[in-house]
């Protein structure tokens, strides 16, 4: 999905292998969040079980990233090693939402995700493009078709619902 500014355009411009890295970490982020929030404001069964798919995906997609950070950035895997030793103690479940369901708003949200499916499309394809290190290449190849796949998924959800759209 899109991220950092209300654009959707990233900030500054990434030119070593682990702020690509990182790049792609925050467009996972800011996908995982926007599923979460979209899965919340929905009540059609069918639709939260798509979201939820990609959702998960998308957080299979931060996993892999985060550890190939941490392989090639050496003071982030020391960050990594001090951070996981810590006890994070008692985990108090997240507060509760009362979700506002209108269907039009549902399709917006599936609009809005399939943009940011497509927004990191081309932000991966211009990191395998620029980028010479064969693991990364193939792990964001990897990805990079996953949300290829995300992106029919919600089209497949829009032509169910939307109403007047070409049936593509």
């Amino acid at each position: 999905m899109s991220y950092t500014n209300l654009y959707g355009q990233p900030q500054g411009d990434a030119t070593s292998v682990t702020s690509k890295l990182r790049e792609i970490l925050i467009a996972e982020i800011f996908a995982i969040n926007g599923y979460y929030e979209h899965i919340a404001n929905s009540n059609m069964r069918d639709v939260n079980e798509v979201l939820h798919h990609i959702m998960e995906e998308e957080q299979e997609h931060y996993d892999i990233i985060v550890n190939l950070l941490r392989k090639y950035d050496p003071l982030q895997y020391k960050m990594y090693l001090e951070v996981k030793k810590e006890n994070m103690g008692f985990r108090s479940p997240v507060q509760k939402y009362v979700p506002d369901y209108d269907q039009q708003l549902i399709l917006n949200n599936i609009r809005h995700d399939l943009k940011g499916e497509y927004e990191a499309v081309i932000l991966y394809e211009e990191i395998i493009a620029n980028t010479t290190n064969r693991e990364i290449i193939d792990a964001v190849t990897d990805i990079t078709n996953d949300e290829k796949e995300h992106a029919e998924e919600l089209t497949r959800l829009l032509l169910k619902y939307n109403v007047g759209i070409n049936k593509a």
